[in-house]
């Protein structure tokens, strides 16, 4: 999984200094008392950040925030993502039951991942109330699941299984269905619908890499698919190996905001400014339906970051469409998945604009929040239309919150996007 060596700090240099440690990366943190039992286990997408937050005073009534007197140690495991910060503590949850996770349990956001058994099993996800109920109303049902990962803590499950279903080409379609399903065509199921993949080779190239994942074992599970890969380049199966390749390439940089029920921004610190703030800025350009080009601009810190803005020709379009534009560049662009995922999403246009980019996004599983500015009829104003869904009520109020803070600065970027589209379009034309 990409976990990397613990790190510890006892007593000796107290709490405070444990504190300075913290990476401001993702991960499990644990919390000891003086036993050194562990008391408390909780996943973030910024140690350093939630972890620091416990100890500037109680804002909620959880059991851990009015124990933290009771902590004596620290330490933590870091991962290559928030996906992964919550596998490992469904896994050290599952094994340690710390005393302040199993007080602070709430039957309707401790989250389970099914692996049902069958021809073809299913993946899906069960609360903690229903596992129960199952067990106690229907304990020939549990006898079906071939496996289950969990308990999983506040995990926004929807947004995880658009993730898991990307990353290892998950089928929700039927057997022998009449036509290929539309995760078929987008080349992310493997042919269920279709009768191109059998049980047993759905269960050796789907399920079991699930599994592995889902069991912390991340690293393990690229070296096999390194080696399958390897393999099929030799028997020149070269789609095979492409596929497997690009497989690889997804885990090792998994997009997976969202998959965590936190505020907008980590932390109220991050929610009330523009530190580590992302924007990229998309806008569209065209005389007509010839000269069609797109822009993506990138502002970091609060400002322009030149080095990582990118233009785009459009190629796949006929006749004059921004919205079709702007479903091609976010494609093109989330193609490249060595360029860091932003924050937000700044798309020049209304809702139709921001309703395809959710789209764009979301059948890649992708959860960022986008913001649309629309000029308005006469191109006189500036309105805003957000997109931040599926989230907590809280991040969505942090959300709008944050927005209605940096209006001046997402005008700004707005703005430049057009510039640099236009600039662009106008180079073209001298070609």
């Amino acid at each position: 999984m990409g976990v990397s060596p613990v790190c510890s700090f006892y007593m000796l240099s107290g709490i405070a200094r444990q504190l300075t440690r913290l990476p401001d990366a993702p991960g499990v943190y644990r919390f000891y008392n003086q036993k050194k039992e562990i008391i408390y286990v909780g996943k973030a997408t910024s140690l350093r950040s939630r972890v620091k937050s416990y100890f500037r005073g109680a804002r909620t009534p959880r059991p851990i925030e009015q124990m933290i007197h009771e902590v004596t140690k620290i330490d933590w495991e870091t991962t290559d993502s928030a996906l992964e910060a919550a596998i490992l503590e469904g896994i050290v949850i599952k094994k340690e039951e710390p005393k302040y996770n199993i007080l602070g349990r709430d039957d309707k956001s401790w989250n389970y991942i099914i692996i049902t058994d069958g021809e073809y099993p299913e993946v899906k996800t069960l609360r903690e109330h229903e596992m129960k109920q199952s067990q106690v109303d229907r304990p020939e049902s549990v006898k079906r699941f071939r496996k289950v990962f969990g308990p999983y803590p506040g995990l926004n499950t929807k947004a995880t299984l658009r993730i898991l279903r990307r990353l290892f080409h998950i089928s929700t379609c039927q057997p022998d269905a009449k036509r290929a399903c539309l995760y078929r065509q987008m080349g992310e199921c493997l042919g269920v619908c279709t009768g191109e993949i059998t049980s047993t080779e759905y269960k050796g190239q789907v399920v079991r890499p699930l599994s592995l994942f889902l069991s912390g074992k991340k690293k393990r599970l690229i070296r096999s698919l390194e080696i399958r890969m390897k393999r099929a380049a030799q028997a020149e199966r070269f789609e095979e190996a492409a596929r497997l390749r690009n497989q690889i390439g997804r885990l090792q940089h998994i997009h997976d905001v969202g998959v965590v029920n936190r505020s907008f921004v980590e932390d109220e610190v991050r929610s009330v400014s523009t530190y580590g703030i992302r924007i990229e800025g998309y806008d569209i350009s065209n005389l007509g339906k010839t000269g069609m080009v797109g822009s993506m601009v990138v502002f970091e810190l609060g400002e322009p970051n030149k080095s990582a803005y990118r233009k785009f020709k459009i190629r796949r379009v006929t006749g004059q469409s921004d919205v079709d534009c702007l479903a091609e560049v976010l494609e093109r662009r989330l193609g490249h998945t060595e360029w860091p995922l932003p924050t937000v999403f700044l798309i020049d246009g209304g809702l139709p604009q921001v309703n395809l980019a959710w789209r764009v996004l979301s059948a890649r599983g992708i959860d960022v929040p986008i913001v649309g500015i629309a000029k308005g009829p006469k191109r006189d104003r500036n309105d805003f239309i957000l997109k931040n869904e599926p989230v907590a009520v809280r991040a969505q109020r942090a959300f709008i919150r944050w927005v209605d803070e940096h209006r001046p600065l997402l005008v700004r970027v707005r703005d430049e996007a057009h510039r640099f589209a236009i600039r662009y379009q106008r180079q073209t034309r001298r070609l």
